[in-house]
């Protein structure tokens, strides 16, 4: 499976920066071993159903120790069988465009 997920901290005496919670969780998903990728608003994570939802829960926690509150946006592509699908998608993306460009007139 793949989940995608976004954590912040609210309701706490921080600036409205939240980059420092941010890296916190980066590095419990780094520290992970699981196949992971971060953009400027998501990070994906690729494993086993509990794998992953342990390490999004760590990184939840470690984002709580910024905040009163967390919040959480979590998106799941359940795929039972698969693997490298983190990159594989993204290579079927491409693909896809390719032979879209090649056949265009």
């Amino acid at each position: 499976m793949i989940v995608a997920f976004s954590v912040a901290p609210s309701g706490g005496t921080s600036s409205d920066s939240v980059h420092d919670a941010v890296a916190a969780a980066v590095r419990v998903v780094r520290g992970s071993g699981l196949p992971h990728r971060t953009s400027s608003m998501f990070t994906e994570i690729e494993g086993e159903w509990d794998e992953v939802m342990a390490v999004v829960r760590a990184a939840t926690e470690a984002v709580g120790a910024y905040g009163s509150r967390v919040s959480l946006v979590l998106k799941a592509d359940i795929r039972p069988g698969r693997t490298g699908e983190l990159d594989g998608k993204l290579e079927r993306l491409e693909a896809a465009i390719a032979e879209q460009e090649s056949s265009a007139p």
